[in-house]
């Protein structure tokens, strides 16, 4: 099967509509902010202006934290602009569907939820998992993704099932759910798993072309980035957490099966629901589908 494959049947079931129902390292981890909306936006949020976020429902600009580089969700082309999935759905959410501006900051992913509650910026979208411990600390947006954590390792070496992950360096990105994948399936194999946490993912894909891991963990999509620029990397196959919950399995192993969301501060109520139903009409307009396609259609 065409790798590329993989990213769609692993992506695939938001565009068949889940929005009826209801977690990469950015920039060295420096401060600094990436202007992607209008080319006349500011690159530099004045304090009127995150005083104003914290007042008005519906700013004239929304400040989104993201973890960069995070392909093909967030990342940077090699002309310096700010691309991805999550940019082009911001794009259509907040430009095309509210008429606002909007600029990304980037963020470590680790640091990013605090950094939201401290009003650095006012949402949160970085291909970021919902979920209930998550969800003690911010509110989420109705569904927008679905993705799979899965398993790449080097091709044509000893590991070929998830058994074969006991013992091994496994590479995974800090406070991600990969890297808590990683540790459910350490419990599973007695502690016996030497997990290696990097602060981008970069760092852990790196890391398995230098052998300093045998394994990564981490979202489907952006593994299937990676292995897609590579003849030496592949999926690990298996059955799984798709298969058990009754979904159309991918054919990879998948430890887990989770719904992307836009994070917002609690008590932001007015505003998650404007974005809820932007996300409804693009997502009925064909313009989701549209973005879809440029990212996960091979």
């Amino acid at each position: 099967m065409d790798r590329r494959t993989y990213v769609k049947t692993g992506a695939g079931v938001i565009a068949g509509g889940l929005f009826a129902g209801c977690t990469g390292g950015g920039s060295g981890g420096e401060a600094t902010e990436t202007s992607s909306g209008d080319s006349g936006s500011s690159t530099t949020e004045s304090s009127d202006t995150e005083a104003t976020t914290t007042e008005s429902a519906v700013p004239s600009k929304v400040v989104i934290g993201s973890d960069i580089p995070y392909r093909p969700f967030e990342y940077e082309t090699t002309s310096g602009e700010l691309t991805g999935f999550d940019v082009d759905i911001a794009a259509a959410v907040f430009e095309d569907q509210l008429g606002i501006d909007y600029e990304f900051k980037p963020t470590s992913f680790d640091s990013i939820i605090p950094s939201l509650n401290n009003n650095n910026f006012r949402i949160i979208m970085s291909a970021m998992t919902i979920n209930d411990q998550r969800a003690q600390e911010v509110d989420f947006s109705d569904p927008y993704f679905t993705a799979y954590q899965t398993v790449i390792v080097r091709e044509g070496g000893s590991i070929s099932s998830k058994a074969d992950l006991q013992g091994q360096p496994i590479g995974v990105q800090k406070g991600t759910t990969g890297a808590n994948a990683a540790e459910q399936l350490k419990e599973e194999f007695d502690g016996d798993l030497d997990l290696k946490k990097y602060d981008q993912i970069s760092g852990a894909f790196q890391a398995l072309i230098n052998g300093q891991v045998n394994a990564i963990i981490n979202d489907n999509t952006v593994n299937a980035e990676f292995a897609n620029e590579r003849d030496d990397v592949v999926f690990l196959e298996g059955e799984g957490a798709a298969a058990e919950s009754g979904q159309e399995a991918p054919p990879y192993l998948t430890l887990t099966v989770e719904n992307y969301g836009i994070a917002f501060r609690q008590d932001d109520d007015e505003f998650r629901e404007r974005v809820n139903e932007a996300l409804a009409t693009i997502k009925d307009n064909g313009t989701y589908d549209e973005i879809y396609s440029e990212y996960f259609s091979g």
